[in-house]
């Protein structure tokens, strides 16, 4: 079955590009049809910018691997158990799967036989405006509405919503995090409802699966309602307990905005955690975060040295030095939208986190000009006492003001030997 056409979209850059041409030319030497799918469908609808371009075909993964091969273009099985191969065309990834049913889920995974039914394809996909395809030439294949969904930021499950999420449950994350990019108005109430009763599963999912829908939420220009909806829908309690601080998230969101400072989803999760650095590494490690990220979060949590506005002189400049980059930036918005959140803030203190700010971001860190070699060097063993010297010379350093020299502070070193 091919359903009928249900409009066209516009032939676009990235449909005409020459490595777009190169692999539907491949994939189309055997005759089989195929179509662009998924999200770069979707978005292309609303014209937003389109970032990955997946491909839907009727062949097999064997065949797709020896069209690409005899096309000349570097293939990768990519998860081809489950139909998946990326071909790479001037740096650039398309991933290609073949058309698929569910025979069997439990939820995580599924198992799934080949086809070549378009719409039996699209029946298994999460949502209606994710389930559209489309053809080379622009012709749009839309089976269960989901172009009218997408104009209207309504975000329906394809189907029963709870048959869906029970299949596979990283869905409910993605109806609220869909929701944040897509949608307008109320919910869908038979969605909603559906996420309530399910919210229970959320803790059989992986860290990591987690990890990728909560950072995506967060990146959306303000997933403030839709966090507060899954607060309602206990959404937020069955996998993240500690999210508290939407007062805090609002506050940094409104000084985002205010000094222009790009949306981080980290330094966001970390605006909304309640219970200090035990509860953000407890989160760290629930998912799965980088040793970086999760680092971030508990630094946030709990930084050592407290960054406001009444720091003056020197004492502000210690403090600035104290932190690299991004943990000053980190600490200093957090420690901003944590006075904010606490209401309105009067111009003049709103003006002085602003001017603290600029400081901060102004300031680039000093390095003591000596180091353990130069102990070493004036005869100190290696061991303990070297850090006690560099660590001493550094707190003279910086007492006074970062303005001694190497000379200097060799001279210091030495005097303290």
């Amino acid at each position: 079955m091919t359903g009928q056409p249900a409009g066209r979209l516009r032939a676009q850059p990235w449909m005409t590009a020459p490595a777009t041409a190169a692999v539907l030319r491949a994939l189309a030497a055997g005759g089989a049809e195929v179509r662009f799918v998924g999200g770069c469908v979707r978005d292309a609808c609303l014209g937003r910018p389109v970032k990955d371009i997946d491909l839907g075909t009727q062949e097999t993964p064997d065949v797709v691997l020896q069209r690409l091969k005899d096309a000349e273009i570097h293939a990768v099985p990519t998860g081809i158990g489950h139909g998946t191969v990326t071909a790479v065309v001037e740096h650039r990834p398309f991933e290609i799967t073949t058309l698929r049913r569910d025979v069997s889920t439990d939820g995580r995974r599924a198992v799934v036989a080949f086809t070549k039914d378009w719409r039996e394809d699209a029946a298994r996909r999460d949502f209606t405006f994710n389930a559209m395809s489309c053809a080379p030439d622009g012709t749009l294949h839309d089976y269960f509405g989901g172009r009218a969904d997408l104009d209207a930021g309504r975000v329906r499950f394809v189907g029963d919503a709870e048959t869906r999420i029970r299949e596979d449950v990283l869905r409910l994350l993605r109806f609220f995090r869909f929701n944040a990019h897509y949608g307008r108005g109320a919910p869908d109430a038979a969605g909603l409802a559906a996420c309530r009763k399910l919210a229970p599963l959320l803790p059989t999912l992986s860290g990591e699966r987690l990890q990728q829908e909560t950072l995506r939420l967060l990146e959306a220009a303000d997933p403030l309602p839709v966090l507060d909806l899954m607060r309602e829908a206990g959404v937020l309690a069955a996998y993240l307990a500690e999210a508290k601080r939407l007062d805090r998230l609002r506050a940094l969101m409104g000084i985002e905005a205010s000094a222009k400072v790009p949306a981080d989803p980290v330094r966001r999760l970390a605006a909304l955690l309640e219970g200090g650095e035990a509860a953000a590494l407890a989160v760290g490690g629930r998912l799965r975060l980088s040793n970086e990220a999760r680092d971030r979060l508990a630094l946030m949590a709990d930084p050592p040295v407290p960054l406001t506005p009444a720091l003056m002189g020197a004492d502000r400049r210690r403090a600035f030095n104290w932190l690299d980059e991004t943990a000053r930036r980190d600490s200093l918005l957090l420690a901003w939208a944590e006075a904010a959140s606490k209401g309105p803030l009067p111009q003049s203190a709103a003006g002085s986190w602003t001017a603290f700010f600029a400081d901060a971001d102004a300031w680039k860190r000093r390095e003591l000009p000596v180091r353990g070699r130069d102990a070493l060097a004036l005869g100190v063993k290696p061991g303990p006492r070297v850090g006690e010297l560099i660590d001493a010379v550094q707190a003279w350093w910086e007492a006074g003001d970062f303005k001694a020299t190497r000379e200097e502070c060799l001279a210091e070193l030495k005097r303290r030997l």
